[in-house]
């Protein structure tokens, strides 16, 4: 049986720093606000979902509703600890997890900052951005408010993972139908909208993005980017002068919850084998093994389905290509790679499961 290899770039973690500020917020917390998901994580429930899924390395980080709940400073605060909690998990786990570090956006200085601290302190393997903020207006990331940030990001060629969140003039729109439904998929479409046609994209070209979720309703959409670009010939051409596609195929996009052969389908017509990821939005969802089962009845041959497993993120993530010939923890489960888990009772409380049991004693030695 193969060893764990699957690189998760879109795998939160929830440390207790951040439960605790939700549950500070109460009923002012901001949608999702404080879900059972959030309360339940541990870093050991992620490792066993890891490893049930054979998933050698997850980059983390922090997921809706982010960071940022009003005041600048308690932001900066809670940005702080969190990316030093996740620094800690890498540190005592180098070969499991990475970091997108999360920034107390949209405060820009301290944002700056923040990005020079992770970067250069914490050895972060990344940014974790949201598709929109809150600053006078809602501002997606293409607009000029955000230009000292993305050239900041764009001179250290840092890999940014932008995850959605629920726009201000959104959110709650319908009853009974949550905005991660709808609302999510669209917000990534309008970021990436306004990075392209604003001409941020093309201005700052060394950004290597990733996009959740199959890039939300993008590829849905293409027609109308595709025609509406080429409009205002003169505009179209200072914004993108290497026009509409070369920006969309460059970019990076994961499955995190898009793993539906008509949502692939859609993305494959686009967007380079060599842009797609792997991802599983734990701890949202039915689980990695789910995910793993779901992506790998998307159409990808064998040796697609590898490059979306592992080697296209190798590319941006070297570093756990040279850990994976020290990687000698023997897979724990079933590899999953067409067939789904078979239910099984789980543990009475206090029974570690086989994973947990196996992990510890290796990580005695």
């Amino acid at each position: 049986m193969a060893a764990p290899h699957r690189i998760d770039v879109h795998h939160h973690f929830v440390p207790q720093i951040y439960k605790d500020a939700l549950i500070t917020l109460g009923s002012a917390c901001p949608a999702p606000g404080y879900q059972a998901p959030i309360a339940n994580w541990s870093l050991e429930r992620s490792l066993d979902q890891m490893d049930e899924a054979g998933i050698a390395s997850a980059i983390v980080s922090v997921t809706t509703p982010g960071i940022h709940f009003g005041d600048d400073g308690a932001a900066r605060k809670l940005a702080r600890q969190c990316n030093e909690a996740g620094a800690r998990m890498v540190a005592d786990r180098p070969q499991r997890f990475g970091l997108f570090a999360a920034l107390p956006l949209p405060d820009i200085d301290a944002s700056l900052n923040e990005i020079a601290y992770a970067l250069d302190e914490l050895k972060a393997d990344g940014i974790g951005l949201y598709t929109s903020y809150e600053a006078g207006g809602v501002k997606f990331l293409g607009d000029p408010a955000f230009a000292p940030l993305l050239s900041e990001l764009d001179r250290r060629k840092a890999l940014v993972f932008v995850h959605p969140t629920s726009c201000v003039c959104c959110s709650d729109l319908q009853p009974g139908i949550a905005d991660a439904i709808i609302e999510y998929g669209t917000d990534t479409t309008r970021t990436i909208a306004s990075l392209v046609f604003g001409g941020a994209a093309a201005r700052f070209p060394h950004i290597r993005y990733i996009f959740c979720h199959a890039g939300g309703t993008m590829p849905y959409l293409i027609q109308r980017f595709v025609d509406f670009s080429g409009r205002d010939k003169a505009a179209m051409n200072a914004a993108m002068p290497n026009g509409m596609l070369h920006e969309l195929t460059r970019f990076h996009y994961d499955l995190a919850q898009t793993a539906h052969p008509g949502s692939v389908g859609a993305l494959r017509n686009i967007i380079p084998l060599s842009q797609i990821l792997f991802g599983t939005d734990y701890p949202y969802g039915f689980g990695c093994a789910d995910q793993v089962t779901r992506i790998a009845a998307c159409g990808f041959t064998a040796a697609e389905l590898a490059s979306v497993d592992r080697s296209n993120a190798l590319r941006l993530l070297p570093r756990f290509g040279t850990l994976e010939d020290r990687l000698q923890r023997p897979a724990r489960r079933d590899e999953h790679v067409v067939e789904p888990a078979t239910p099984s009772a789980a543990p009475a409380r206090g029974v570690p499961t086989p994973a947990a049991r196996d992990r510890a004693a290796t990580e005695k030695t």
